[in-house]
């Protein structure tokens, strides 16, 4: 069992930059392939990154590669989502979610282990 808790989200204006995190519990949170996930309102939850254990990285190419960044802090159980370049698109609940296995998925089902989000509101 894998507890996660979303922080970091807020209020910025476009352009701006926010890093959210978030702590996992238990002792094999360096053997999950962890992603972020976002949901605007009245929108689906959609894939945003992945990272695996062995810190591979994905990106939704479409919407934040090169704005975004993953990463993990095995040693704190803990992983990040940097995000600079923010724009008012970018406003969601944002999701931290951890799969038992190695590979990148960027399909929800796939995960096991949710937050409970962190809401991210961007204004123009």
């Amino acid at each position: 069992q894998v507890q996660l808790v979303e922080s970091g989200g807020g209020l910025v204006q476009a352009g701006g930059s926010l890093r959210l995190s978030c702590a996992a519990s238990g002792r094999t949170f360096s053997s999950y392939t962890m992603g972020w996930f976002r949901q605007a309102p009245g929108k689906e939850r959609v894939f945003v990154a992945t990272i695996t254990n062995i810190a591979g990285v994905t990106y939704d190419t479409d919407s934040v590669e090169g704005r975004f960044s993953i990463s993990r802090d095995n040693a704190k159980n803990t992983l990040y989502l940097q995000m600079n370049s923010l724009k008012p698109e970018d406003t969601a609940v944002y999701y931290c979610a951890a799969r038992h296995s190695t590979g990148h998925s960027r399909s929800i089902k796939d995960y096991v282990y949710w937050g409970q989000g962190t809401q991210v509101t961007v204004s123009s």
